[in-house]
């Protein structure tokens, strides 16, 4: 059978004995290769840094994404607070500033302002700048208001500081502080209330062709309209409705704020409109002395006996749409709001000087 038979499995394989190495001759030099490469170092570093490269410009970019988004929109309520007389004292003066033609904006501005002063403990006292003709009686009245309001629940010393012009609603608001001062160049008064709308009647129908028609409830439904002129009974009834209650609210105030000063009586002699420069001004009681910035700095302080303090004032922060020159249009667009507003009386306490 063929189940003996040898095969090399089965059969041990004798072990080899290692050959070994001849010398190389003399003089004989085996080839050498290429040397091991090295690794460098700098590579190493070179790819850390641009990895954090990388990261750094995400980081940046997501940074002015923020950044340009909070600024886009002007920090929403937030002010930003500049020093304009330093000094090593802890203590602050706060200056809040009511600029241009009042409405109801600069009322909003004007609340943050002194809303950031209320919080601030270091703030011991205020000084209202005021440079404006006036504006609407709402506008006026809510910072009139807002100072108020602010004096009572903060105890804090608070003064006017008129400058080239504090005139109707200038003035309004100026009586809710506790001392006025206007600078020898200031134009102030103008106590009073006016009214204006637009009648169109003659351009609609003369000029378009179009006859508009009222069906109201009762003849003065729609008194005062800018599709016909006003007669004798319409004008009285605006003045009695519209006019006289502002004009009484704009006694009232003053009465209240020139109180010791001023009397009733003194106060409707000069509450006809008037102006007055700040010499004849101070001579008929509507404001207490004259002077600059620095006066009014020295007499807050010592009414809020202190000897010395940084004097601050609040701004709104720059928009970037502002930088950039994207803001939003003031143009006239002719849209519901626009006529009604142009056909609806608009009770002022305004000094329009044109």
């Amino acid at each position: 059978m063929d189940f003996e038979q040898n095969d090399d499995f089965s059969s041990p394989v004798p072990p080899q004995e290692p050959q070994r190495q001849q010398a190389p001759p003399p003089g004989y030099y085996p080839p050498q290769g290429p040397p091991p490469k090295k690794r460098s170092g700098w590579r190493v570093f070179l790819r850390i840094v641009l990895v954090l490269s990388i990261l750094a410009n995400i980081l940046l970019f997501l940074a002015l994404t923020g950044f340009a988004a909070v600024f886009a929109t002007g920090y929403g309520g937030i002010m930003t607070e500049q020093v304009i007389r330093d000094s090593d004292a802890k203590e602050k003066i706060a200056v809040v500033s009511i600029e241009g033609i009042i409405y109801g904006p600069v009322a909003r501005d004007v609340y943050r302002q002194l809303d950031v002063a209320a919080k601030d403990s270091k703030v011991k006292a205020v000084i209202v700048r005021v440079n404006s003709p006036g504006g609407t009686v709402s506008g006026s009245d809510r910072i009139y208001n807002g100072i108020r309001k602010f004096r009572t629940q903060s105890g804090k010393p608070v003064i006017a500081f008129m400058e080239g012009l504090a005139a109707s609603g200038g003035y309004y608001t100026s009586v809710a502080c506790e001392k006025i001062i206007a600078e020898p160049t200031t134009v102030t008064g103008s106590i009073g209330v006016i009214a204006k709308y637009f009648v169109f009647e003659e351009l609609l129908e003369s000029k378009l062709g179009i006859v508009p028609i009222t069906v109201k409830s009762g003849k003065r439904k729609d008194w005062p309209s800018s599709t016909r002129k006003p007669d004798a009974e319409e004008l009285k009834y605006i003045e009695e409705k519209i006019i006289a209650p502002a004009y009484d609210r704009f006694l009232s105030v003053i009465i209240e704020g020139r109180q010791g000063s001023l009397t009733a009586d003194e106060i409707k002699r000069l509450a006809d409109g008037s102006i007055f420069g700040a010499a004849e001004a101070r001579k008929e009681k509507l404001i207490d002395d004259i002077g600059y910035l620095d006066d009014a700095i020295d007499l807050v302080k010592s009414m809020a006996s202190i000897a010395d303090a940084k004097v601050v004032e609040y701004r709104k922060p720059l928009s970037l749409l502002g930088i950039l020159g994207v803001q939003k249009s003031d143009s006239l667009k002719i849209d519901k709001n626009t006529l009604y507003e142009l056909g609806t009386v608009q009770r002022m306490y305004l000094w329009e000087a044109y």
